[in-house]
């Protein structure tokens, strides 16, 4: 199976990583820029490379890497290059308008989005194993090929990730929860510890941060084009868990500020509790 990918980041260099090593795959990647190009093919990273989408005419699948801005314009240019039987899909992090863009003009379309990533961006950060025993959430519609979605299912499953379907809006709902809003509250905690008008206590504060600020603070010292985006197009989902995150916040003030203690014991050991569920 000839396998493309447009975008040799992140994302799309570690599929391509991952599916160098099974048989049966041919790996073509195409990218904007040719030094991306030339080293992807140099690391063995993919078979061939172009900054031209027409590398891509005997794909069986194409996988969208690109920013996710950029989705709906990079498949109106691809879209010439195709035999009708191409499997498009694409990595967003939002669903429902990715779909809603792709859909109408390509049937073979099946929105994906492999629930896994560093902090780091471009070539450099791929690497193999990625997906392995993460989710990968296909979303396909009403009008989606079964035989399409089996397709990247499959693609999926040899990454060894856990797929799972669901509809894009709920996706885009359920991903503002746990993805879009810890990005939020991550870059919001960093921006609240530049508050700190005492420039020694700053000092000190940086210098005595471990593991817990390192793990809250993680996701929001990430790509900002991603974070971005995340709010661009999945706005009314992440607002509406940003206002319930800040009536959350409000809580925990009131009971600190009234000295409730045992309310806030109750609290920490619900969440305790509770926490286990999403991500164990």
């Amino acid at each position: 199976m000839k396998i493309g990918i447009v975008g040799l980041g992140l994302i799309g260099g570690s599929i391509a990583l991952d599916l160098r090593q099974l048989p049966g795959y041919t790996l073509l990647g195409v990218s904007r820029r040719p030094e991306t190009c030339q080293q992807a093919v140099a690391r063995g990273v993919v078979d061939d490379a172009s900054t031209e989408f027409a590398l891509l005419s005997a794909a069986d699948v194409v996988f969208l890497c690109p920013p996710l801005g950029a989705i709906a314009q990079t498949v109106e240019a691809l879209l010439p290059h195709l035999t009708p039987k191409t499997v498009l899909t694409d990595v967003g992090s939002v669903k429902q308008p990715i779909v809603e863009a792709i859909a109408p003009l390509w049937k073979n379309f099946v929105g994906g989005h492999p629930m896994a990533g560093t902090a780091d961006s471009g070539l450099d950060a791929a690497q193999k194993d990625l997906f392995v025993n993460r989710a990968y959430v296909l979303t396909p519609i009403d009008t989606t090929p079964p035989e399409a979605v089996e397709t990247v299912a499959g693609i999926a499953r040899s990454l060894r990730a856990h797929v799972y379907q669901c509809d894009p809006s709920a996706h885009d709902q359920a991903v503002a929860w746990i993805s879009h809003l810890p990005v939020m509250v991550s870059s919001s905690l960093i921006a609240a510890c530049l508050q700190e008008s005492d420039a020694t206590i700053l000092e000190l504060a940086k210098t005595f941060a471990s593991s817990g600020f390192r793990d809250t603070s993680r996701v929001g010292g990430g790509n900002p084009e991603l974070g971005l985006m995340m709010a661009k197009y999945n706005q009314q989902a992440l607002l509406r868990s940003l206002q319930t995150y800040r009536n959350q916040l409000d809580h925990t003030i009131a009971l600190i500020e009234q000295a409730d203690w045992n309310a806030l014991e109750t609290r920490l050991q619900q969440t305790q509790q509770t926490r286990p569920s999403f991500v164990d």
